[in-house]
């Protein structure tokens, strides 16, 4: 279909909704890290682990960890759930996450 002026206004308005387009950019750049597209591959064929866990399998410090899974709890791609002195994560249960374990479960 070729582009008409009408069109590409149309399209060009599409294009001002910026603030959910940078959300999304924001999102998908949150994969961008090594250790946060490692940690949402875990979580994606384990469904729960615990920081110490990902840290172990990752061979990385616990606190590298929890930096990044602030990062990802932040973005609302990962959930947390506390054990008595440990925590838990799982992927989020969102169409994001839906692409990213659609993604991943390739890899």
């Amino acid at each position: 279909m070729p582009l008409t002026a009408l069109r590409k206004k149309k399209i060009q308005k599409e294009l001002e909704d910026r603030q959910s387009l940078e959300a999304c950019a924001a999102r998908f750049g949150l994969l961008g890290d090594p250790t946060r597209i490692k940690i949402c591959w875990l979580l994606c064929h384990h469904q729960e682990l615990s920081v110490g866990d990902i840290a172990a399998l990752l061979d990385v410090s616990v606190s590298t960890v929890s930096h990044a899974l602030k990062k990802l709890r932040q973005g609302k791609v990962v959930e947390a759930r506390k054990e008595r002195k440990q925590v838990f994560y799982r992927l989020a249960r969102t169409n994001f996450t839906g692409i990213i374990k659609h993604s991943l479960r390739r890899v």
